[in-house]
């Protein structure tokens, strides 16, 4: 029997679904009864994969029904896939055009299955989502303030300091979360062993990259937008570039870096090395990440803390 790819295009109301090879389509409402449908309609069929579009959250509740009931679900880089429509001549845009593409996208490359994260994960990573939100806000209004009226900077102090009271808070939670789990409690010390990682770092980690330790160098390095891509045609060799993967994850390997590079001998050694070869700073910090990268994935993966060599 040959094997289907199920593509679904999620949206507020909706879920688009189209398999291949064929031209079998159709459509459920995203609730509950849709839900129950979905399963009923895909129960039948030889599945090899089903494919969604990451899309901001609408597709947690589908991934997760879906997984529930043993269907093999990826969820994968809304831009990946925009990418293949584009390789593919596609222009048009609409949900059951891109159920269609999302289903080839699947099997011409059939993205790895990855558990999902559970619930304990989804509300460290919403912590951690709002923790950063905060001080977004914190760091903007300081920003107006120093050219705000002697009034609009009473107001913007007194907000400040309610923002670093709801961070506090926040910070108590994502605390509370971490160490009242003996699991997240033991890999959160495994990643702060390595100089250069903090609490915040670690806990980044946890939450929006679960699955740290389970996936090769290459694999955890793209998925945190790290991996670096060449640019190459004949004898003409362009400079090399990250793009993509998780914004969140990267930011934070990428401040733990510049606190490596200074604190952690092997990658300090590591991050001068590449600035005597002459490397720019920041294409050399982006290296350490990476590097640093490696060695916490590897330390979950053998669950052994770090060891200065």
């Amino acid at each position: 029997m040959e094997m289907l790819y199920a593509g679904i295009d999620v949206s507020k109301k909706q879920l688009d679904v189209h398999l291949v090879p064929g031209v079998e389509a159709f459509a459920v409402p995203r609730n509950g009864e849709g839900l129950d449908e979905l399963c009923q309609r895909l129960a039948g069929q030889a599945l090899a994969l089903i494919v969604i579009e990451a899309t901001g959250g609408f597709e947690t509740v589908v991934a997760a029904t879906l997984t529930a009931a043993a269907f093999p679900v990826a969820v994968v880089n809304p831009a990946q896939v925009r990418s293949f429509a584009r390789a593919m001549g596609t222009r048009a845009k609409t949900d059951p055009i891109d159920a269609r593409v999302i289903a080839l996208f699947g099997e011409a490359t059939k993205p790895s299955i990855r558990p999902l994260a559970d619930k304990e994960t989804r509300q460290l990573a919403d912590l951690v989502v709002r923790r950063r939100q905060i001080i977004a806000m914190i760091v903007a209004e300081k920003q107006r303030e120093t050219r705000a009226s002697g009034r609009m900077q009473r107001s913007i102090a007194r907000l400040v300091k309610a923002l670093e009271k709801e961070l506090n808070s926040v910070d108590a939670d994502i605390d509370g979360a971490v160490r009242g789990s003996p699991v997240w409690r033991a890999k959160e010390d495994l990643l702060a062993s390595v100089p250069g990682v903090g609490n915040v770092t670690a806990r980044t980690l946890l939450a929006e990259l679960p699955e740290l330790g389970h996936l090769t160098r290459r694999k955890i390095s793209a998925l945190a937008g790290l991996a670096p891509y060449t640019r190459q045609s004949g004898q003409w060799r362009g400079k090399s570039f990250i793009e993509g993967g998780r914004a969140g994850v990267r930011s934070a390997l990428y401040m733990a870096a510049v606190s490596a590079s200074r604190f952690n001998p092997p990658l300090s050694q590591f991050y001068q090395r590449l600035i005597a070869d002459g490397k720019p700073k920041k294409l050399a910090l982006i290296a350490v990440a990476r590097k640093l990268l490696t060695i916490l994935n590897a330390i979950l993966r053998d669950q052994k803390p770090w060891q200065n060599a």
